[in-house]
Formats: C-alpha cells, structure tokens, sequence
C-alpha cells in the first residue's frame, strides 16, 4: 500500500471529522443551534460518502455494511437536526 492511498482511505473520516470540528467550534462560541446543525450534516456527509466510496475507501466511517451505515448516518443525522431545530426557549436560546 502506497503513503498516498493511505492517505485517501482516511479522506472521508476527515471530512466528516472536519465539519464536526467546525460544529463544536460553534457550540463553543455559543451558537449552539448551528454547531448541532453542522453535526447533523457531518452525520448526512458520512452517509452519503459511504454509499458513494467503495469499502476500501471508505476508511474509518465503515463499521458494518454500506446500506446499514448509511441508514443509521442518515437516520441519526436527520434526528439531530430536527431536535436542533425545534427546541424552544432553554438557558442557550440563540
């Protein structure tokens, strides 16, 4: 295996990583509504990535088969941001 497709398995983990970073970043900032959005979506990115890249490629958000892990990414990515989007009031209301 070549350092550069090393590399490349490891591309999709750090795209979602990326955005979830950038999440937290957000929530530490205090606009928490937005950084649970951005997690959501880094959830929805690694669905979408799992079903485009083969096993292989997909590195570390491959966990069990393509279809599961793309269901339960997306499953869990829309929950995320609904919860985000329809909580009201509370000591963060931003």
């Amino acid at each position: 295996m070549s350092e550069r497709t090393a590399a490349s398995r490891h591309l999709p983990f750090g795209l979602v990583l990326a955005v979830v970073v950038l999440g937290l970043v957000r929530i530490g900032q205090y606009y928490w509504r937005e950084g649970v959005v951005l997690i959501g979506l880094a959830l929805l990115i690694a669905a979408v990535l799992r079903l485009l890249v083969s096993d292989e490629q997909a590195g570390l958000i491959a966990v069990r088969g393509r279809g599961i892990d793309a269901l339960l990414y997306s499953g869990l990515g829309i929950a995320v941001i609904v919860v985000a989007m329809t909580i009201i009031g509370g000591p963060f209301n931003r």
